[in-house]
């Protein structure tokens, strides 16, 4: 298989080939989230029981990641993106031909292993070996994948189950993420030079040790941390074309407020992804995780069409920066050749965050009839993750100093 040379030309045809994988694979996240309504109805199920699907599909998206990182560090993408395309499609054709719960959750999770999670972080951590001068500004783009499929995706399928319903509107789907994906794979066979030959014991800011840290340790805490970022980030996500519906205002502003949410994501990514390049990865997600935490606060007193535009627009800025730096941080004190599997756990940690953190807030609207505790709900874990992430900056800045920090347990 041939190779090339980090930071080329090539390497931007890979990541833009990367990017539309991303967008194409990540349409799964939102069909479900934007058909809600419609299939809650048809299916004649709570709001709870509704939350379910995006449950399972970020479940998928967590486990089928583990997997998938672990493959793609030994074997390289393409192999197990041939096989998630073909998959994809047909786990979209069983969710739209689907009679029972059982079978639509199931095809839920299938969705979010084929689709999602092969598309994700083993991407991001494949085009981070691909860079250097702009690691971070590339694995941004990269994780914009899933944001531009939340802005271009949801417009195009509330048009699609208008005209044709939302069963439709899944196996459509399918067949064209398996049109698209399969041909862009011919764009990766190349590998970079020395590809996994760098087996040493950390990254480059130093080891997990460096932190006063066992690797498991740095982990277990960036999963903490992940966790609670993705709990607090799941309600208005998962909830925001519920909420409007409820408010009167219709599923199709619901979808236009996600798409915006979405599309401001991009840009607020790629500013931190420069930001990064400078601050590193712990720096940078202190400052999106605490304006995440205010774009949540606005949201409750926000309940008019203009001020939930407004504030949806605003959490998109602000909550954008903090996944990709997980990508970061793991280049930073864990060795390449385990970059794809490391990643993976602390994805699948944000992603039990996401499928909780939706869950949670569905049946807290059935609990108390309303968003408002569920919000709430989203700011505590909110401040979780800040306070891992304050945890592991002072041990960082402590090790700059020459403090020292305590030995590694």
């Amino acid at each position: 298989m041939k190779t090339a040379p980090i930071d080329s030309g090539y390497a931007w045809l890979r990541l833009a080939t990367c990017l539309a994988l991303t967008t194409v694979g990540g349409a799964g996240m939102f069909v479900v989230v934007v058909a809600m309504p419609a299939f809650q109805l048809d299916l004649g199920i709570t709001r709870a029981g509704a939350s379910v699907p995006y449950t399972m599909v970020m479940a998928g998206f967590g486990i089928g990641g583990i997997v998938a990182g672990r493959v793609v560090d030994r074997f390289g993408v393409v192999l197990p993106l041939a096989v998630s395309a073909v998959a994809l499609g047909l786990s979209y054709a069983q969710a739209g031909l689907s009679e029972s719960m059982l079978a639509f959750n199931l095809a839920h999770v299938q969705i979010g292993c084929f689709g999602c999670a092969i598309v994700f972080a083993p991407l991001i951590a494949d085009i981070s070996k691909w860079f250097t001068r702009r690691r971070g500004l590339a694995v941004a783009i990269c994780a914009c994948g899933n944001y531009v499929a939340g802005a271009l995706w949801p417009p195009v399928m509330i048009d699609m189950m208008a005209e044709s319903g939302w069963r439709e509107t899944y196996i459509t789907i399918g067949v064209v993420s398996a049109g698209i994906m399969l041909p862009l794979l011919l764009l990766l066979r190349r590998r970079p030079v020395g590809d996994n030959r760098i087996i040493g014991s950390g990254g480059s800011a130093g080891t997990p040790a460096t932190l006063g840290l066992t690797p498991n340790g740095l982990l277990g805490l960036l999963c903490v941390a992940g966790l609670g970022c993705c709990m607090a980030m799941a309600m208005p996500q998962v909830h925001l074309v519920s909420l409007c519906g409820d408010r009167g205002y219709g599923a199709a502003r619901g979808a236009e407020m996600l798409s915006l949410m979405l599309g401001c994501g991009i840009v607020s990514r790629l500013a931190f992804g420069f930001v990064s390049d400078r601050l590193g990865g712990l720096r940078t997600i202190l400052i999106s995780s605490a304006a995440q935490g205010i774009a949540l606060l606005l949201f409750l007193p926000a309940d008019t069409l203009t001020s939930l535009y407004l504030v949806s627009a605003l959490f998109g800025l602000f909550q954008g920066g903090i996944v990709p730096c997980y990508a970061l941080i793991v280049r930073e004190f864990f060795p390449e050749s385990e970059a794809a599997s490391r990643l993976s756990q602390i994805i699948l940690a944000t992603l039990a965050g996401m499928a909780l953190g939706g869950w949670t807030s569905g049946a807290i609207f059935d609990w108390t009839g309303s968003y408002t505790v569920a919000f709430v709900h989203g700011i505590g874990w909110n401040l979780v993750n800040l306070s891992v992430v304050l945890f592991l900056l002072s041990r960082a800045r402590a090790a700059q100093r020459g403090e020292g920090v305590p030995d590694a347990a």
